[in-house]
């Protein structure tokens, strides 16, 4: 089959143009990985939904030419629950941040791996509550500056992935925006998995996060995603980011169990009918 050649603007809101980014974020760069991705699966738009919450990450469902819904602070997997219980037909997709998706979100996540319900959650990580003024959020580093840490965070890393594969998840996995293709690969096996994905997507916060900590310009912040060389989870040797906390990339846990709204339809269409 000659697929047609990827253009990301095929799949866009042009309308919504010019875009409310700050330059170098990372943001967009996971928004292209995701519809190149849709591309390659030459999955309709027609038949997908995209939830998001509140932050920069919440913003980017206003671009996407499909089913968008921009939901309350911390609550895109619960409406998305609702939605994939309801409409099993659509592909849904979770863009949430490390703020929205980990504090007032964190129990959301926790039961949507649990019960394994057939959604693809795309966290980007960009260590800070970046639409709101750079206050810390549960990613970010130790030691590292935000308005509400003026002395240096002193809390540890939540490591959003293995939290997600403890509780149950279908697929996890972990990429930086500067392997573009690689998070394309990533997001694709995640959206043909049956149950829940999640993916962790390292972003930079160029503007408030890395001029509050000198990490440099733009260029030199997503250049610093690697310092060392070392083996994924497929076993192969790839760039890796900086971040201690964050050194395996690729498909970090993958299981096979029934997926929640599929076990559920099956049990009530056993049950008879009220008055049989």
């Amino acid at each position: 089959m000659n697929q047609k050649e990827f253009d990301p603007r095929d799949y866009l809101r042009l309308s919504q143009f010019p875009h409310f980014l700050c330059p170098g974020c990372g943001h967009g760069i996971a928004l292209r990985a995701l519809v190149w991705a849709i591309h390659e699966l030459e999955i309709s738009m027609d038949d997908m939904a995209f939830v998001s919450g509140i932050g920069c990450s919440g913003r980017l469902t206003a671009y996407i030419d499909s089913n968008t819904f921009h939901v309350t602070h911390g609550r895109p997997i619960a409406f998305a629950t609702g939605l994939a219980m309801s409409r099993p037909d659509l592909k849904v997709v979770v863009i949430t941040g490390d703020g929205d998706c980990l504090a007032i979100g964190g129990n959301h996540l926790i039961h949507a791996c649990r019960r394994n319900m057939d959604m693809t959650c795309m966290m980007l990580n960009n260590e800070v509550y970046g639409m709101t003024g750079g206050q810390v959020s549960p990613t970010t580093s130790e030691e590292r500056f935000t308005p509400t840490t003026p002395d240096g965070n002193i809390e540890p890393v939540f490591d959003a992935c293995e939290l997600a594969r403890a509780a149950g998840a279908g697929l996890v996995g972990r990429e930086v925006t500067l392997q573009t293709p690689s998070l394309k690969n990533l997001i694709r096996e995640a959206l043909l998995h049956d149950g829940f994905s999640f993916i962790e997507v390292i972003s930079d916060c160029t503007e408030i996060y890395g001029r509050k900590n000198d990490l440099g310009s733009s260029p030199e912040m997503i250049l610093s995603q690697k310092s060392s060389m070392r083996p994924d989870s497929y076993g192969n040797v790839v760039d890796v980011p900086f971040r201690p906390n964050f050194m395996q990339t690729g498909i970090l846990s993958k299981n096979e169990r029934p997926e929640y709204g599929e076990s559920y339809r099956r049990r009530i269409l056993k049950q008879p009918q009220a008055g049989e």
